[in-house]
């Protein structure tokens, strides 16, 4: 069995189905409107915030393995647009999951050697430890977003 299809699997999982988790990027936020997005329960960050911060680093790792640098910072991964019209929110949706998909798609088409590879600069490790940590770090945050609309389903 190849380790790189598989791990792309399990990232399509992660953003489209299935897994052992029974939730995905894509359904959480198939009924998330601009103004749900944008809307604040307490202190917690916004499910908008949070979409913004999972793809911002999927994109962060797709321009890597396109080819490109590594130009990303925590930092900027939590300034989400201003989208002023739900056209503009549901297009940003469709966008990133379309990242998500190219992004599993290059994974897929590696060899297994790619994984013990060095990803962008020694300080990251190898491409094993990112994109397991890609995948560990969509479903924190999906669960964050599960549980903010709940709260939001709940309080309206």
């Amino acid at each position: 069995m190849k380790t790189t299809a598989e791990l792309s699997k399990h990232i399509r999982g992660s953003f489209f189905g299935p897994n052992w988790t029974f939730s995905n990027v894509k359904d959480q936020l198939s009924d998330v409107t601009r103004e749900m997005a944008f809307e604040k329960v307490g202190d917690l960050n916004t499910i908008a915030v949070l979409t913004y911060h999972i793809f911002y680093f999927v994109n962060v790792q797709l321009r890597v393995l396109e080819g490109g640098p590594l130009e990303g910072s925590d930092k900027l991964s939590f300034n989400v647009p201003k989208f002023k019209t739900e056209e503009e929110w549901q297009q940003f949706v469709a966008d990133s999951l379309d990242a998500a998909n190219r992004h599993a798609d290059l994974v897929a088409q590696r060899e297994d050697s790619f994984l013990a590879e060095v990803c962008a600069d020694e300080k990251y490790g190898t491409w094993f430890r990112n994109l397991e940590g890609l995948i560990e770090h969509t479903h924190y945050h999906l669960g964050q977003i599960s549980l903010i609309k709940k709260l939001l389903k709940a309080k309206g």
